[in-house]
């Protein structure tokens, strides 16, 4: 009897034992499936915080970027990263085969957004080189404009120099009034004809051949002496001239006489007058006539 009860004791014993094991290892187990579902979910979130901040790369690059092809590039991986990522929260933490295939193509989105960073950085080098080439070829042209500019002002002084010391000279302007008898006279009422007298000086630099003179003969009240409505340009603009001479010019010097005969009441005062040739004033002196 002592022997029965004795093994029923020994069996609840066992029972027990075992109960205590078993609900020990449960315990663990359990505690041990929340850490991992835990770590899971942590795991999980950070590939969100992941997904989520490649998206916002690519939003960011293609702003950066003025390369239509390669935006429309980045436009679609960075809808790629958005599906990928409304997947993952979609998917529960549990999901191991998932949660792999999600880690996986977290992995190739890693990959392809390090290799359009390396692109658009090689790009921007390359836009910096050929904009620092940019600005050196246009410091280069301006430098060459500034220096045609120079040139051309220089040729055009040249040219006014050479114009200048190519045009005619009048010197030893007189004018002398002459009676009807053809003498000299110092009244002016006596006068029938006036003689200017000039000097057309030496120049080897001067074109030879036929030339006009002009002469504007210039009364006191400052009209000009004219038989007709005679004019010729001068400084873009029509003057009006009292007499044409055609004189053959030899690059000698010579004497030219030009006449003005008297038809008209002359005032005593101050007379001027003025010589041109070529467009050019080549000579002036004022008299006073009495």
């Amino acid at each position: 009897m002592n022997n029965k009860r004795t093994l029923v004791i020994a069996i609840i014993s066992l029972l027990v034992l075992g109960l205590v094991v078993v609900s020990y290892f449960l315990i663990v187990k359990s505690s041990e499936n929340k850490e991992m579902a835990a770590l899971f979910e942590l795991e999980k979130e950070e590939m969100e915080n992941e997904y989520s901040t490649f998206a916002n790369q690519y939003e960011e690059l293609q702003v950066k970027i003025n390369n239509d092809s390669l935006q429309v590039k980045l436009e679609r991986e960075q809808q790629k990263t958005l599906r990928l990522l409304e997947e993952l929260r979609q998917t529960k933490s549990t999901n191991a085969a998932e949660i792999a295939r999600l880690k996986k193509e977290l992995r190739t989105v890693r990959a392809v957004m390090r290799s359009y960073i390396i692109q658009i950085d090689s790009l921007n080098q390359l836009n910096e080189a050929l904009t620092k080439e940019n600005k050196k070829v246009r410091a280069q042209y301006r430098e060459a404009a500034q220096q045609m500019t120079k040139l051309s002002e220089e040729k055009e002084e040249l040219n006014q120099k050479v114009a200048l010391a190519a045009q005619l000279d009048a010197t030893n302007i007189r004018l002398v009034m002459k009676n009807k008898r053809g003498k000299e006279t110092d009244k002016l009422k006596r006068a029938t004809k006036l003689a200017i007298d000039f000097t057309v000086a030496k120049n080897p630099t001067a074109p030879t051949g036929e030339r006009n003179i002009y002469m504007r003969l210039v009364k006191p009240n400052g009209e000009v002496l004219s038989k007709g409505d005679y004019t010729f340009d001068y400084e873009n603009k029509k003057l009006a001239y009292s007499v044409r001479k055609y004189i053959e010019y030899t690059g000698e010097e010579q004497q030219v006489t030009i006449y003005w005969d008297v038809e008209e009441f002359l005032s005593p005062g101050q007379y001027a007058v003025y010589l041109f040739s070529d467009g050019n004033m080549i000579g002036s002196q004022e008299f006073n006539l009495e």
